[in-house]
């Protein structure tokens, strides 16, 4: 199946140990073109080491190669061309995915190694907004991914349930709500609250003292504090699940920040130990200038912690419990100097799994070209905005195909689908500007029509009442076929490819190749004739929909049978 090492070898063989085996294979272009061929070696790489100008050493090498198990081998300016057996091709390919079905790209690179990924991670006694779709779908397709390729996701939903936040909030709370009110309508209540102390705290600004001083009786253990911290977590994480459950997304842990309240001491005194601390106008920082950084503050002049302190505690926690491959935190691009410094910070004490941090950025998300913000009370909420995808779908069904079975069901996978799809599409750290009638569009590079085509191949399937492909050799001479036997070929790499990029995009685009690839050889042939060719068609089309459903899959969207 591995074309590219034979096509390495073929080069190897005629090379004399030029080069090793590995650049051969690195350097392996795929042509634009498929007049072009299949697969391109560049000679340019050569062209130092033979004293010889590129073409010369292409024609010379063209006539050293065996092309026994090649449609042809040709010289084209500096590249010598490859141009693969189709039909045998094809055969390896369908007979592969028919094997092994959903497992087809499956590896074991990761060795089952654990991979905790700081991922969604939304502010308690807040809603979840469509800015927090990001980290939430990218992580979890990350996640999956990662599965994909013989790792152990951890999904890790730090949550923001600690900070000053919570002071304001409950001055909020005891001046302008009630028990009643947030009982009957919590989030968007306590929302209403948190806005209108900030509006409020611009004249007065001595309701910040009153809310640091709500927040100190908090971190004291203050019992009715404790309570209403207590109270408003329960009542968001009912909420936030509501929303999850609806994504089809799910978490391993919810350890957020006041989990590691009392696990922050461990990571000071190893600082402290290592002489890592030094005092800079009272607080406490540790020096990175030998990484090009500014120092990281640590602890306040008056001995408050900071973000990077609680994030120290959970690097260490995760250390510990999970002896991590990888350690991911998937959080917004304005984050990434921040995690240069905690990364390096954890490099100079020690933290055996820092060398393996990494911060997966992504960009904005903005609704009318206009950042969300909860503070200033702009916000759409992610749980509105899956609800009209969803009924928008259903509208879009009925136009179409008002006699569907189990329409509900499937404008639900179709309008979540949608939004997931739309924003993993988009290279993650690439801003993103929400329109939702673009992400249902059937037509065009969206999720809708990766899945209509599923359904399209499925269809066809049913239509056959056939399924003697599994014992044909599946000879395919139709050249029409040509591009979609290539794109199928291609997925194991593009699997290995996006975990090791960390890029849910590279599979999404993929889907979106496939589906177009297989659109048109369904355009331009026909595929339910009876004649001997036609097992090896079916096996092209059911490959076309494993593949496809298992792409999806690995962005966390679901591919209907019938749409």
């Amino acid at each position: 199946m591995d074309y590219r090492a034979q096509v390495t070898n073929s080069i190897m063989n005629a090379l004399n140990d030029e080069l090793s085996s590995a650049v051969i294979y690195e350097k392996l272009e795929r042509p634009k073109d498929l007049s072009m061929g299949d697969l391109a070696f560049p000679t340019f790489v050569l062209a130092k080491s033979m004293h010889m100008a590129p073409n010369k050493i292409a024609e010379d090498l063209v006539n050293k190669i065996d092309a026994t198990n090649y449609e042809k081998v040709e010289v084209k300016g500096a590249y010598i061309n490859f141009f693969l057996n189709k039909p045998n091709f094809g055969r390896d390919v369908l007979t592969t995915i028919i094997a092994e079905g959903a497992a087809y790209g499956q590896n074991d690179n990761g060795k089952g190694g654990n991979v905790p990924i700081d991922m969604s991670s939304p502010n308690i006694a807040k809603p979840m907004s469509m800015g927090h779709l990001r980290s939430t779908v990218i992580g979890n397709s990350i996640a999956k991914i990662l599965t994909k390729n013989g790792y152990n996701p951890i999904k890790d939903n730090h949550l923001g349930d600690w900070g000053t936040q919570f002071g304001k909030l409950i001055v909020g709370y005891k001046k302008w709500g009630s028990e009643e009110e947030v009982r009957e309508n919590p989030i968007d209540n306590l929302v209403k609250y948190y806005v209108r102390f900030h509006k409020e705290d611009q004249e007065n600004p001595e309701l910040d003292d009153e809310a640091r001083d709500w927040f100190r009786k908090l971190e004291d253990g203050d019992e009715e504090a404790t309570y209403l911290w207590k109270w408003f977590r329960e009542e968001s994480l009912k909420e936030f699940n509501s929303v999850y459950k609806k994504l089809g997304v799910g978490f391993d842990t919810y350890n957020g920040e006041a989990f590691y309240n009392d696990k922050m001491d461990k990571g000071i005194n190893i600082l402290k130990e290592k002489d890592l601390l030094h005092e800079s106008q009272g607080a406490s920082v540790v020096d990175l200038e030998k990484y090009g950084l500014n120092p990281a503050l640590i602890l306040k002049s008056d001995g408050a912690t900071l973000y990077i302190t609680r994030d120290i505690a959970t690097a260490l926690y995760r250390d510990k419990t999970y002896n991590p491959a990888l350690n991911l935190y998937v959080v917004g691009s304005e984050q990434t100097y921040y995690f240069e410094q905690l990364k390096a910070v954890l490099k100079e004490m020690g933290v055996k799994s820092a060398e393996n941090l990494h911060h997966i950025p992504f960009g904005l998300i903005t609704v009318n070209g206009k950042k969300l913000s909860t503070r200033s009370g702009r916000i759409i909420l992610l749980d509105e905005v899956l609800d009209a995808a969803i009924e928008l779908a259903g509208k879009q069904i009925n136009e179409k195909n008002p006699d569907l079975a189990n329409k509900d069901e499937i404008a639900r996978q179709v309008g979540v689908g949608a939004i997931i799809f739309g924003d993993l599409k988009n290279e993650r750290t690439n801003n993103i500007d929400f329109v939702l009638e673009d992400q249902l569009r059937f037509e065009g590079e969206t999720g809708p029509y990766v899945q209509y085509s599923h359904a399209r191949a499925e269809s066809i399937l049913r239509k056959a009442n056939n399924t003697n492909y599994n014992n044909s050799d599946m000879l395919i001479n139709d050249a029409n076929a040509w591009e979609t036997l290539r794109i199928l070929h291609d997925f194991p790499k593009v699997i290995q490819s996006a975990c090791k990029d960390f890029e849910p995009s590279e599979i999404a685009k993929y889907s979106i190749r496939l589906a177009k690839a297989f659109n048109k050889y369904y355009a331009h042939s026909k595929i339910l004739v009876e004649d001997q060719e036609l097992p090896a068609r079916l096996a092209l089309v059911k490959s076309v929909s494993i593949v496809l459903k298992e792409a999806l899959s690995l962005l966390g969207v679901e591919a209907p049978d019938e749409m």
